[in-house]
Parts: structure tokens; C-alpha cells; sequence
């Protein structure tokens, strides 16, 4: 599993022109589910973002998670994440989860963070979404449940 995290000032998902998830400061996830994937993959990545320490302190030092703050988070499937351009310039898709396990690995990350009382707004998966992201920082991390890199 793989997920795009950004801390934003403010972000918003829509389909067909209307808002179906909106957040102010917190984090905007991009989450890609991949062929093997299971729950305690949704359960690394849920941990690690939740725990993510991005935030400023009294300091200025990026020290402070998501849940220290009191902060949101937006989560957007994105099958692209899988996306493989190792050979040629049009991208593969073939590591992706199917529709179904990706959707069920998807739904149990989001339920992850709701456990942990974070208030969690979401894109439709498999819409075409447009969405409006306001990186603050800009601060934007890597995660993969697998530690590729």
C-alpha cells in the first residue's frame, strides 16, 4: 500500500462538480492499494499517518502529528500510485489491486483513522475526482506498507 501525504491549509475532493469531502488544516492522502495487500497493510500506513509528525511546535520543528493537533484528514483512492514506468513512457497499472480489494483496504484504513477520533472526509472511489489541494510548507511524504523506499 502506498500513500501521497500532505500537510494542507485546506483541501476539498469533487465529483461532477460537487464537494463530497472537505477539510481545513490537516492531511490530504492519496492512497494507492496493491495486488497482496492486507489489513495490517492498511494498518502501517493508518499508524504512520496518524502518527505522522509534520506539525510545528512552539519551536517551529516539524514535531507534532496529526492528532496532537487536532487536525483532519481528506483521503482520495489513487490506483495511479501503482503506476510502474521502469520500461517505456506509458504507465502499468498491473500491480494494482482489483476494484474490490482495493475499495475493502481503502474503507479499513479510513476506519483505522476514525478509531483513532481523527474526523476523516473522503473522495468516491472510482469517480473522476478534481481535487484542490493547499500544500502548507509545502510538506508532502512517502509511505509505502512494504518499505520499497
Amino acid at each position: 500500500m502506498r500513500a501521497v501525504v500532505q500537510r494542507v491549509t485546506q483541501s476539498h475532493v469533487s465529483v461532477n462538480g460537487k464537494i463530497t469531502g472537505a477539510i481545513e488544516q490537516g492531511l490530504m492522502v492519496l492512497l494507492g492499494v496493491e495486488q497482496g495487500d492486507t489489513e495490517k497493510d492498511a494498518e502501517c500506513i493508518a499508524s504512520k499517518v496518524t502518527g505522522l509528525r509534520v506539525f510545528e511546535d512552539e519551536q517551529e520543528k516539524m514535531n507534532l502529528s496529526l492528532m496532537d493537533v487536532g487536525g483532519q484528514l481528506l483521503a482520495v483512492s489513487q490506483f495511479t500510485l501503482l503506476g510502474d514506468v521502469r520500461k517505456g513512457k506509458r504507465p502499468s497499472f498491473t500491480k494494482a489491486a482489483g476494484p474490490e480489494d482495493a475499495n475493502r483496504l481503502y474503507q479499513r484504513f479510513i476506519a483505522l483513522v476514525r478509531q483513532e477520533g481523527i474526523h476523516v472526509e473522503e473522495g468516491v472511489f472510482q469517480a473522476h475526482m478534481v481535487v484542490d489541494i493547499q500544500n502548507d510548507g509545502p510538506v508532502t511524504i512517502l509511505l509505502d506498507s512494504k518499505k520499497t523506499f
